[in-house]
């Protein structure tokens, strides 16, 4: 098959690398990758975001499958135009898309499933919004209704922090995003990432996993996209994983359909876990960056396989055949990192890392120049091994880490310590 992978982040990597373990994978083009995605795949100019000009590309490369990575494209309507030209993607239409695109939306849908969620409210203007904060005291979490990068989410400990995220929604800092602000309560216990596969139908589960949102060590400091993560998640027991899918993913699928917009691909659903009972925090309509790297590195191959069965319709005859393993990520970001930052700094001794199906450093802001690798954005690289236990992967994802001569750069030594016990 030819594949085309849509995006440019470690994910994209991520997706690339377990796709050309695949043998049906003949050529893997990646739009527009980036410097560690083009040292395994082609790399290609493009875009992704206008759907005319990706049908237009696959056809003319003759693309048998298409894979989009990020939000924005699928916000954008890029999966439809791909299946109106009867082109194979793996990804939902715009309208299901509204799952991560607007955060109302979620919100609706959820109540209209009986999904349990946060108590919430909106608005479309600032006055209204401070008024329900002040009436409903602090911590309380304000989101931009919008897409905003991963930064439109503010949990806010203080009343005055609230009073300040609403003002900078509305002073058009996240820009459309913050057209529109939702304010919900805060929700006590352990967060937990789950990610199940969607054909319309049937869903399946492909994995758990814990992102680390917080710049610093013991999750202190700003929120980011992300600085690690971990799979599987233990505090998703079987328990847990089975009072999600019945109570909230499985409602949520069969709400969509009754809508007549049927979720086609990958959903990624953040849960606040307390007591053993899962409320929903969002819905994401893509792999999350950076758990998708560990969830690659545990899936393998089989990644695609899933992927076309979702593509196809053909899931409720697949089983995801998982190793007893662990995998970690564990993110090398720009210092200054999720505030301003320096690009252009040159990255050193990544041509002596190991890459094999243990150990593999993904690129997320990288670009080549004059044969070397500089920094392009805030979050760089993503240092992923497995393990037979999760201090196995995460001693070998540290030892890729700290091979890294970068002096512009920085991690958190942390990545799994509620896991592991170190809290």
């Amino acid at each position: 098959m030819n594949i085309l992978v849509l995006g440019g982040g470690g994910r994209e990597h991520a997706l690339a690398w377990a796709i050309l373990q695949n043998p049906k994978c003949d050529r893997l083009i990646v739009a527009p990758g980036n410097a560690g995605i083009a040292q395994i795949a082609e790399c290609a100019s493009l875009d992704i975001c206008d759907g005319g000009a990706v049908v237009e590309f696959a056809e003319a490369e003759a693309i048998d499958f298409v894979v989009i990575g990020p939000e924005a494209p699928l916000a954008a309507g890029v999966a439809d135009r791909l299946v109106e030209a009867g082109l194979l993607v793996f990804g939902p239409s715009a309208e299901a898309a509204k799952l991560e695109a607007s955060k109302r939306f979620t919100k609706e849908v959820c109540d209209a499933a009986g999904a349990p969620t946060a108590a919430w409210a909106r608005f479309d203007a600032a006055e209204p919004a401070k008024d329900h904060i002040r009436a409903h005291g602090a911590p309380i979490v304000v989101k931009a209704d919008g897409l905003a990068a991963g930064k439109g989410v503010i949990v806010a400990m203080t009343e005055d922090e609230a009073l300040a995220a609403v003002d900078e929604m509305f002073s058009g800092a996240f820009g459309e995003a913050g057209a529109e602000v939702v304010i919900e309560e805060f929700m006590e216990g352990e967060e937990a990432s789950f990610f199940v596969l969607c054909d319309g139908e049937t869903v399946l589960p492909v994995g758990t996993a814990q992102d680390h949102k917080r710049v610093g060590e013991g999750d202190t400091g700003p929120n980011t996209g992300g600085m690690g993560a971990y799979s599987p998640a233990p505090v998703m027991t079987p328990e847990v994983t089975e009072a999600a899918l019945e109570r909230i993913i499985k409602p949520t699928v069969a709400e969509m359909a009754r809508r007549g917009t049927p979720y086609r691909g990958v959903l990624y659903a953040g849960f606040m876990i307390q007591d053993g009972a899962p409320r929903l925090v969002e819905y994401n309509v893509r792999f999350g960056d950076p758990e998708c790297q560990a969830l690659m590195m545990r899936l393998g191959a089989q990644a695609l396989d899933l992927m076309l069965a979702a593509a196809e319709g053909r899931l409720a005859d697949r089983t995801v055949n998982w190793a007893e393993d662990h995998a970690m990520t564990v993110v090398l970001a720009a210092k200054g990192y999720p505030g301003s930052y320096e690009k252009g700094s040159v990255i050193g001794g990544l041509e002596q890392l190991p890459e094999t199906s243990w150990e593999m450093m993904f690129h997320a802001g990288t670009t080549e120049a004059e044969g070397k690798i500089t920094a392009t954005g805030g979050r760089v690289l993503n240092a992923t091994a497995r393990g037979r236990t999760l201090q196995e992967a995460r001693d070998r994802a540290y030892e890729l880490a700290e091979a890294v001569d970068w002096s512009g750069g920085f991690y958190r030594r942390d990545i799994g310590w509620r896991a592991l016990g170190e809290g």
